[in-house]
């Protein structure tokens, strides 16, 4: 499978990404926007979410499309800068007519990254206008790492982060279709088997440009020692995802692919969708390449995993040390 040109979620055509992010509060937002609302649907694994809207993305609710998607720092705190979002987006005329008032649909998660050393002593809650910041911000190009959503994460032994990837994939001699991923990496578990210089996620890692290092597979990891955030109680960890696609879906379409892009947290995270977790995929379709088999979903699906597994790699390779910081980064710890 090939990477799209800019290997980020935004090769999917029609979308695009901001993030805002503060370095004293540790914390951050990512906001993926459309040129137009767009059909999508969630899938959750993890014991621990915390969104907003996720009940309207069922196949069987009314509303089918949504004007934006929010990942998000700040534990539940976090869920206001959907707010910022939706408020930003009814400005611009944006949003669900309801008889002449428009009501963008905005659905949203948080991770948990409140203990990671950032000054959470505020008075007034600041998600809201990381949320407006980071829509004025959104473009084709974005930064991945220590940004975003991801600007505090962490996982079990190793900083965190916000990560993309992209594959276009030919279902045929008549039909391409781009497929992308956007993550912010916070997970219980481990990106790295054990203490090793390389990654989970290493066997699904483009050959032909690596994104994350190029170190290949661990030839022996140990199956007997998995790190994770042993001293964290439940509600502190979560790894949140978007896959997009510009195959045409529906949502329940959408949903399946959410549900097979899963997989790709399984190959990059070691435990993934734990209890301690909050694990939850949104799946978006911009609906300009019509499909005609389910083969083809199961194609799409099984893309969607790569992409996000090398998504997650990506957000810890990317990461950069900050003052503060509870935990080293990936090259920090490997001197790399």
């Amino acid at each position: 499978m090939k990477s799209g040109k800019r290997n980020l979620i935004t090769d999917v055509e029609g979308l695009r990404v901001g993030n805002a992010q503060s370095q004293s509060l540790k914390s951050g937002v990512t906001v993926l926007v459309g040129n137009s609302p767009f059909t999508a649907s969630v899938h959750v694994m993890g014991g621990a979410p915390g969104s907003r809207e996720t009940d309207l993305l069922a196949p069987d609710k009314l509303v089918s499309q949504v004007d934006a998607l929010v990942l998000s720092g700040g534990s539940s705190l976090g869920l206001d800068a959907a707010s910022g979002v939706a408020n930003a987006l009814r400005q611009q005329g944006r949003g669900f007519d309801v008889r002449g008032q428009n009501v963008p649909i905005v659905p949203a998660a948080i991770i948990f990254d409140l203990l990671n050393g950032g000054d959470k002593s505020w008075d007034q809650n600041p998600y809201h206008d990381l949320g407006q910041e980071a829509l004025a911000s959104a473009k084709d190009h974005f930064d991945l790492g220590s940004v975003g959503a991801g600007t505090g994460a962490t996982t079990a032994t190793l900083k965190g982060g916000l990560g993309s990837a992209s594959v276009v994939l030919e279902l045929d001699s008549n039909t391409t279709v781009t497929i992308g991923a956007l993550v912010a990496a916070n997970p219980y578990g481990a990106v790295t088997p054990s203490d090793s210089a390389t990654f989970w996620a290493a066997p699904w890692e483009s050959k032909d440009n690596p994104e994350f290092g190029g170190l290949g597979i661990d030839p022996a990891p140990r199956s007997d020692h998995i790190p994770t955030k042993a001293s964290l109680s439940a509600a502190e960890n979560t790894t949140i995802a978007i896959i997009a696609t510009d195959a045409k879906l529906d949502k329940a379409q959408c949903q399946r692919l959410a549900v097979a892009a899963q997989d790709g947290m399984a190959r990059a995270i070691v435990p993934s969708h734990t209890l301690f977790d909050g694990d939850l995929i949104f799946a978006a379709s911009t609906g300009a390449v019509a499909i005609d088999t389910p083969e083809h979903d199961v194609l799409i699906g099984h893309a969607a995993a790569t992409a996000l597994s090398r998504a997650i790699a990506r957000a810890v390779w990317e990461a950069t040390p900050a003052d503060g910081d509870i935990l080293p980064t990936f090259r920090q710890k490997h001197q790399l």
